[in-house]
């Protein structure tokens, strides 16, 4: 296979028409779901198969869909203008709209438009770096790059995604979350034993023990206190002195820690000056003091950046992604740093917009990183991510463009994603300094957890993952499956984790399909 062949560029006219058409549908299947019943589905796989059945059409010009590489520049435009839409942009803007400051929507679309394409750039330049490695989990890619595989090679390796698929949409039915069981199959035990951990802990505290975790704000302190301690690791494994071991490590990769250096540090420098921007379209000078100004500035910036890595990190490890809650965790900082309601609403607006789509497009790149060879032609991988990063630029402007057409229509129809609703209620109520106790108290073991399991087990943030996330017997999901995994290497040894990577690319991809089609059903009915 010649390099043209390898790496499709993004704006031939097979690829472009495609990425656009599948763009304008993930972007309205996005906001569609999301303002009805406050999901974001995973439409990755979807971008896929209509790639896939497109190629099956017997004629010329169609057979260009049947590169692999093709069909992953799809897949990533797909999910990118889904997330994007729905979660970077719509989920910002409706914030001030609940909030009944109408005239903060526009600044709010464009700090968010601007934070999202930030978000993709930095992630773009930290993917395959120390601070996010290609090799972690991204579960969600993996499945995605097995069904592609799938569909080109066929075999065994279809037949045993066949099966998994088979089982896994069983499992979906019957309301067994088989994306949690089948990252158990192939992500980090320690992790994901502690993900599990909080998952059991957050079902079974209130029935019980009839503690309301989230009232004592136990969650919100734990994650505080294991993300400034996996904030400062970040720093010591970018920043610090590089050993013998490191060095060698370093230069398996695509990226250097010269270069994430620099993209952090630009990135903390854009988000600032998008902040200072959108304060001042929004007047918000007119409502704080100079310092307080300045306070709110840095302060902005700073959680949008904290907001992408805790979110980022925790997508790499689980595929599960805590964005609400650690969006949530920097409005109430910000209510206790006493900044009034116009910035508290372009504030978590701001940070809401990352996270999400740094996610799902490290998710993207896992995908095409896994079809590529998984980094063995480090040129080749290079070129692959640029194309990729190029299609999820055209998703995103594509996203912002209905977004920016539609956003009147669905505000007039009272129309707007859920979670906002929390985060208007939480800022009108404000904070106490009792919950400043409480979640600093709760901050210590959640620092201690996650300083025992360093930056490669993320214990601390996956334990905090675990507490946010409600979904039922999720952590039977995980727990079962990480005993079953252990169970059968211990049988068979590691030549049995490949057949169960691709069992649990299975899983998961018919529990995602299964959830989307639940949920465009429930949008239609």
């Amino acid at each position: 296979m010649n390099n043209e062949e390898k790496h499709p560029k993004v704006f031939e006219l097979a690829t472009m028409i495609l990425i656009i058409l599948t763009s304008v549908l993930g972007a309205i299947i996005g906001i569609q779901i999301i303002v009805t019943l406050g999901v974001t589905p995973n439409t990755a796989i979807i971008g896929a198969l209509i790639a896939m059945l497109i190629s099956r059409i017997p004629m010329k010009f169609f057979k260009k869909y049947q590169s692999i590489h093709r069909q992953n520049l799809i897949q990533t435009a797909i999910s990118s203008a889904t997330f994007g839409a729905a979660n970077s942009l719509l989920i910002p803007i409706g914030i001030p709209f609940v909030l009944g400051k109408t005239d903060l929507i526009f600044p709010a679309l464009i700090g968010a438009a601007l934070a999202m394409f930030v978000d993709s750039f930095m992630l773009y330049r930290l993917f395959d770096s120390k601070l996010f490695p290609a090799k972690e989990v991204w579960a969600p890619g993996v499945a995605t790059a097995e069904s592609i595989l799938a569909g080109q090679k066929g075999g065994k390796r279809a037949g045993l995604l066949g099966v998994g698929a088979v089982i896994g949409l069983i499992g979906s039915m019957l309301s067994i979350p088989m994306s949690a069981f089948g990252v158990a199959f192939i992500g980090n035990e320690f992790a994901l034993g502690m993900f599990g951990l909080g998952l059991l802990i957050t079902q079974y505290a209130m029935p019980v023990l009839n503690l309301n975790l989230s009232s004592m704000y136990v969650p919100h302190g734990i994650m505080i206190g294991a993300g400034i301690v996996a904030l400062i690791q970040a720093g010591v494994l970018i920043f610090g002195n590089k050993g013998k071991i490191d060095v060698e490590s370093e230069e398996e990769m695509t990226r250097s820690s010269a270069s994430a250096k620099k993209t952090l540090g630009l990135g903390y420098l854009l988000y600032f000056l998008i902040s200072l921007l959108v304060a001042i379209m929004g007047g918000l000078y007119s409502h704080m003091s100079i310092g307080m100004f300045m306070l709110f500035l840095f302060y902005a910036a700073f959680a949008a950046i904290v907001h992408e890595i805790i979110v980022g990190i925790a997508a790499m490890h689980s595929g599960w992604f805590p964005a609400f809650a650690v969006a949530l965790i920097t409005l109430l900082i910000g209510i206790l740093l006493g900044f009034p309601h116009e910035a508290l609403a372009i504030m978590v607006a701001f940070s809401t917009a990352t996270g999400p789509a740094f996610a799902d497009m490290g998710f993207d790149f896992k995908t095409g990183y896994i079809i590529r060879g998984n980094g063995k032609d480090k040129q080749a991988e290079e070129e692959g991510r640029k194309h990729q990063y190029h299609a999820g630029l055209i998703a995103f402007g594509i996203a912002l463009l209905i977004i920016a057409s539609t956003y009147h229509f669905l505000f007039a129809q009272n129309l707007f994603p859920p979670v906002d609703a929390v985060y208007v209620s939480t800022i009108k109520a404000g904070a106490s300094v009792k919950i400043a106790e409480q979640m600093a108290i709760w901050a210590v073991p959640g620092a201690i957890i996650q300083l025992i399991g360093g930056p490669s087990k993320q214990l601390g943030v996956m334990l905090a993952t675990g507490l946010l996330i409600s979904t039922p017997n999720a952590c039977w999901a995980v727990l079962i499956g990480l005993l079953i995994r252990i169970v059968v290497v211990k049988i068979w040894g590691k030549k049995a984790e490949a057949p169960m990577g691709i069992l649990a690319s299975g899983f998961i991809a018919a529990d995602a399909l299964y959830s989307f089609g639940t949920s465009m059903y429930k949008t239609i009915k």
